[in-house]
């Protein structure tokens, strides 16, 4: 039928008549089927919009797309986890598969049946395979990087020595801290064999036994940081007896070694700084340390200081309260009548033993007192139980008659022997109170005598008392014309003093 196009390609004009009227059902179905005629193909593009795997069925979806075109992928998820490889965008594939048409939508879309990465994408995979296996052995876990000194004094650099990169080394260095020593190893950073050459310039840094090994160089393509993902090389770094700090490339560019390393830094140029702080940062550190332990000294001092003080006003305060009391003690001392007057002791004495005497003489008649008290009732019990027994004998006795005279003393003798027996007992104990005080009394009295001062005085001797009443003992404390009193044996003389003399003895 001339001029009829069911897929609706060309721009023949078709009359009402000859034109097939189909539901949308039929024209995707009819596209369906055009579609699935086309043969199994390869296309190879940069992948673009990735996003997958769903959190549900586990299938990919995403655009390839060169300069002038893009389509639609889908990777269902049998085909994306037996591929091996990771879809991100950016990275170019090859797929191998066909293209369907979603008949609930009409959308077109490949099907890919295989994925294999192709150049850069090849490499990145390489490179994240390498990268997992490293850090499952531990080669990049933080707990085995070693420390590295914040202030390198010894540092050694390997890198190109024919770049501009060691220069930049140099010059930070110069730049922030001129004290610290440097030493270049040079080595090929990139082309075939690379790798080798950096391992050997890593040894021949680390004999050298510096603080910190730099290993840097410039910018450059993927494929030229490619030396840097060598597994030897990363291995090497990972032994090595020395912190190792990288700066390879850019910012955005991180290498195997990067990851591997101690410390990894965007550029050479920040490796340098990392590792030798500037000077006057130095100079700051160490002023702002010397003012803090000048105010640290300063609040020692002054807390020591303040300790004293306070142990001193403490001790003062403790002195003076220990000197008042000793004083108060002494005045106390000072004010005793022993002291004052030596014979008020012998006057105490008199005193005490003229009570004692009262209260032995006032004590005997009331011990006898009720001694002869006890003694009475005592003779009263015995008349009353004399009586108690007799009293019912009475009537017997009269009427017995002539019994009574035989039978009264019989019942009476054996109460007269108890009341004499209690008489002698009441003799015996008055005398055994009595004997102990009278002991006592005449060895007190004895003592008195001996100790009075009339006793001395009768023997001749004399007391001399001054004019307030004071007992003078030397001839010191008189001066001539004072008035004295002299006590005798018998009477008072009152006396004064027309001249003292000292025993010849006296020093």
């Amino acid at each position: 039928m001339a001029g009829r196009n069911p897929l609706g390609q060309g721009r023949a004009q078709v009359s009402k008549e000859d034109r097939q009227t189909l539901s949308v059902t039929q024209a995707v179905k009819c596209a369906k089927v055009a579609v699935n005629e086309i043969p199994l193909m390869a296309v190879v593009g940069e992948v673009s919009g990735f996003r997958g795997p769903n959190a549900r069925s586990g299938h990919c979806y995403f655009q390839v797309k060169d300069d002038d075109s893009a389509m639609d992928v889908i990777v269902w998820r049998g085909t994306y986890q037996s591929s091996g490889i990771q879809l991100r965008d950016g990275i170019q594939v090859v797929l191998a598969g066909t293209f369907d048409v979603y008949t609930g939508s009409g959308r077109l879309s490949f099907i890919a049946k295989s994925i294999e990465p192709v150049g850069e994408g090849l490499l990145r995979q390489q490179v994240e395979a390498l990268a997992r296996k490293l850090n499952a052995e531990g080669l990049m876990d933080d707990a085995a990087k070693r420390r590295i000194p914040r202030f390198c004094q010894r540092v050694a650099v390997v890198t190109s020595l024919s770049g501009a990169v060691i220069d930049d080394v140099k010059r930070t260095l110069r730049r922030r801290n001129p004290l610290v020593e440097l030493m270049c190893v040079g080595c090929a950073v990139q082309g075939q064999g690379a790798p080798e050459t950096i391992i050997r310039a890593l040894k021949v840094a680390e004999a050298a036994r510096p603080e910190a090994i730099l290993l840097v160089r410039g910018g450059g393509s993927f494929e030229d940081l490619m030396t840097f993902n060598d597994e030897a090389l990363a291995r090497a770094i990972a032994a090595s007896g020395v912190p190792i700090v990288t700066g390879i490339g850019h910012e955005p560019d991180t290498t195997i070694a990067d990851m591997v390393a101690d410390r990894r830094c965007s550029t050479p140029t920040a490796a340098a700084e990392s590792i030798a702080p500037a000077i006057d940062e130095i100079v700051q550190a160490i002023e702002g340390r010397r003012q803090r332990m000048g105010s640290a000294l300063a609040k020692m001092l002054y807390e020591d200081a303040s300790s004293l003080t306070n142990n001193a006003n403490r001790m003062g305060h403790a002195m003076r309260t220990r000197v008042a009391h000793e004083q108060d003690l002494l005045n106390a001392l000072s004010h005793r009548r022993c002291l004052e007057d030596p014979m008020t002791i012998v006057e105490d004495r008199k005193i005490q033993l003229a009570q004692t005497e009262e209260r032995l003489h006032s004590a005997i008649p009331r011990s006898l007192a009720r001694n002869a008290e006890g003694l009475k009732r005592a003779s009263e019990r015995l008349a009353a139980i004399g009586e108690g027994l007799i009293r019912p004998h009475v009537q017997d006795v009269t009427r017995m008659g002539g019994r009574l005279d035989s039978v009264g003393p019989t019942l009476v003798r054996p109460f007269e022997r108890d009341t004499e027996r209690l008489g002698g007992r009441l003799d015996t104990a008055a005398t055994s109170i009595v004997r102990p005080h009278e002991a006592e009394l005449a060895r007190l009295a004895a003592s008195l005598e001996a100790l009075s001062p009339v006793k001395v005085l009768a023997r001749g001797y004399a007391i001399a008392t001054d004019a307030a009443g004071h007992v003078v003992t030397t001839a010191e404390g008189l001066s001539v014309g004072d008035d004295i009193s002299v006590q005798l044996g018998r009477g008072t003389v009152d006396a004064r003093v027309t001249a003292t003399h000292q025993e010849k003895n006296e020093q």
